[in-house]
């Protein structure tokens, strides 16, 4: 595994340097997940991620709104037709990525008979126009990094599998439930607080929600396909609202406001659950989930590893910068584990206090690792 700081995509948004989220290597889970909170798909910037108080009774504090320019876009380039008049009409993915088009009227696409894959990523549009003409043939819409406030335009487009609508300042999820063929939606660092709207989406296998302002897990229970869910860097206090959610493999949680793990009991297929830099305590809450491949609780003010008995299958364990102290429990609770492979706990007093022996130590307490921290012990 490499070093987990390097994102699966190097794209920032260039207006918000705090939160960078990418789609393309979605159906890639053997990147690492990074213990300062990246998870390999909503990354959190190591400056503005939310960190446990010292003391955990502690409140921790909400996000500063946002102060942003709601003014008109600055001037766009003149005659944003022209950017496609090279472009064969049979052209069938068509992509303009920060070009600064203001006005998709002005791009002609009813040309493209044949169009499977819109990109107009990180352009300055405030409103969403396609030409009906394509609804046939358009599958994938992607408008991430735009100037969006309302989700409208897509009455027609019935048969799209993907639409990215990440990193605009949507606040409502609407106009969007008549899609039954879509399967991943992303609504990355928008204005969003409430997960509403959604119920029609049956065939859904991807959300991601992550850096808005929702504070409820609620009204998913219709979306019983759902295998990836992802809230990192929201304001969620209780896990709730999943227990139809029998497929879902992915349940990313990161940065919120939790102090215990509850309702995952029935989310018996879970491989993956990301719940670093919360406010947790103790693990307990995962005796069902026995089929949990990798677990990231770093950051959270947890001193013992009690909880993780039946999770036999684990092959990544990362909890790094959390308060245990015993190399002892180490091995009483993570020995048995055959499969597992790879192991954070930098930042740890057990690593900080004998830092020249930390590895030596993990070695003897885990024979079977493959990986402490950035760092191969052994060829694989």
């Amino acid at each position: 595994m490499a070093e987990p700081n390097a994102a699966p995509h190097a794209e920032i948004d260039p207006a918000t340097a705090g939160v960078a989220a990418n789609h393309e290597d979605k159906d890639d889970h053997d990147k690492p997940r990074d213990s300062k909170g990246w998870d390999g798909k909503l990354r959190v910037d190591k400056s503005v991620v939310v960190k446990y108080p010292a003391d955990p009774n502690a409140e921790v504090q909400s996000d500063a709104e946002e102060s942003e320019d709601e003014g008109p876009p600055p001037d766009e380039i003149q005659a944003d037709e022209d950017l496609l008049d090279d472009v064969p009409d049979d052209e069938d993915d068509i992509e303009l990525v920060h070009c600064k088009i203001g006005d998709m009227s002005k791009l002609r696409l009813e040309r493209f008979k044949q169009m499977r894959r819109l990109c107009l990523r990180q352009n300055r549009i405030q409103t969403i126009e396609i030409p009906t003409d394509a609804a046939a043939t358009l599958t994938e819409i992607d408008l991430y990094d735009n100037l969006i406030s309302h989700v409208k335009g897509f009455d027609a487009f019935t048969e799209l599998t993907s639409l990215d609508l990440s990193f605009n300042k949507i606040k409502h999820i609407k106009r969007l439930d008549h899609l039954k063929k879509l399967k991943d939606l992303y609504f990355v660092q928008n204005k969003i607080s409430t997960i509403e709207n959604l119920d029609g989406l049956t065939n859904l296998r991807q959300i991601e929600l992550g850096a808005n302002r929702v504070r409820e897990i609620q009204n998913l229970e219709t979306l019983t396909g759902l295998e990836e869910l992802w809230l990192g860097k929201n304001k969620i206090t209780e896990i709730k609202g999943l227990d139809t959610l029998t497929n879902l493999k992915i349940l990313s949680i990161q940065s919120n406001r939790l102090r215990t793990i509850s309702g995952l009991d029935k989310l018996v297929n879970l491989e993956e659950l990301h719940i670093s830099h919360n406010l947790l305590t103790s693990l307990d809450g995962l005796k069902h989930n026995t089929n949990l491949q990798v677990i990231d609780i770093s950051s959270n003010p947890i001193e013992h590893l009690s909880g993780l008995e039946t999770l036999t299958h684990l092959t990544e364990f990362w909890a790094s910068n959390c308060k245990l102290s015993s190399f002892a429990e180490v091995e009483k609770q993570l020995k048995d584990k055959e499969e597992l492979e790879t192991v954070y706990f930098e930042g740890n007093p057990l690593q900080r206090t004998q830092p020249a022996l930390y590895r030596n130590k993990v070695r003897l307490a885990l024979p079977q690792i493959k990986q402490i921290d950035a760092t191969y012990v052994r060829q694989v």
